[in-house]
């Protein structure tokens, strides 16, 4: 699943080449499930309710893309393990996963005449659409965590402090802090060398001060590396990211620590797999 610098690597693609055009046309060939339309809509479908409507402004929260609208309307994006967003010409052949086509209104200003495709081959990502007024009411974005980039030393080690759980299922959960995901806590335990399983109530403020840190570090390096493709994940223009040139531990499952040599392990945790040094980080 894309993680926060490769959810911020499409949303600034995203502002660099759809930013202020408006849509013309919307083509949805995606199952029920992947699109959701307020009940306030009145019935209008998912492409009436964008057709014609100007994109005003892209952001990210955690891993949600949000696509602010004319008309106070946001269409919120979540990629999900395989979804991504191409933009590409019009004459390119749709493929069987292109679920969403975005046509716009021909632009003089545009370099270009491309359009917008979400593509999805599970099929387990989701568009909806929400006036702003109900946006933030909705399960998925309002028990969201801070975002790590913004969250103070001292707010995370009182997060940290005030829960007694595994630290590596702390990370990944999203309403106690926003965007990482399974990359990023596996390098940043890893830099930190803190067990996955060590409680978080155990770890010492200094070594708490530690991992913020290095989360804070790895996440800006990756954004600048424009993220991370170790299975399906590019930008809007096909580019893959470069991060995974630099992994430590994750998914490097038997290969030599770069510190001591023992071999990188992976274990499940809860219901999802960590990859740790078990001389370097120990329970």
């Amino acid at each position: 699943m894309p993680e926060l610098p490769e959810v911020e690597t499409i949303v600034r693609g995203l502002r660099a080449t759809v930013g202020g055009r408006s849509s013309d046309r919307v083509t949805v060939r995606a199952p029920p499930r992947s699109i959701e339309v307020s009940r306030s809509f009145g019935g209008l479908s998912f492409a009436d309710i964008l057709a014609g409507r100007n994109i005003e402004r892209v952001d990210r929260r955690g891993k949600n893309i949000l696509i602010g609208l004319s008309g106070e309307i946001t269409l919120w994006v979540h990629l999900k393990m395989t979804g991504h967003f191409f933009y590409v010409p019009p004459d390119k052949p749709v493929d069987k996963h292109d679920l969403v086509i975005f046509d716009f209104a021909t632009d003089k200003a545009a370099s270009d005449n491309y359009h917008l495709r979400f593509n999805d081959y599970r099929r387990f990502g989701r568009l909806r659409l929400y006036p702003d007024s109900e946006l933030w009411a909705q399960d998925g974005l309002r028990s969201l965590g801070p975002e790590p980039l913004d969250l103070p030393a001292d707010n995370f080690v009182a997060r940290c402090k005030g829960t007694s759980r595994m630290i590596k299922p702390a990370l990944l959960d999203q309403t106690f802090i926003a965007g990482v995901g399974n990359i990023y806590a596996d390098e940043a335990l890893y830099a930190s060398r803190i067990h996955p399983t060590r409680q978080t109530s155990s770890l010492s403020r200094r070594k708490l001060i530690e991992l913020h840190g290095h989360i804070q570090r790895l996440l800006r390096m990756a954004i600048r590396l424009m993220g991370t493709s170790v299975d399906t994940y590019s930008g809007v223009n096909g580019q893959a990211g470069h991060f995974q040139k630099y992994l430590k531990a994750y998914d490097r499952e038997g290969t030599s620590c770069e510190r001591c040599g023992t071999l990188i392990v992976r274990e499940k945790i809860g219901s999802r797999s960590a990859h740790y040094c078990p001389r370097c980080q120990r329970p």
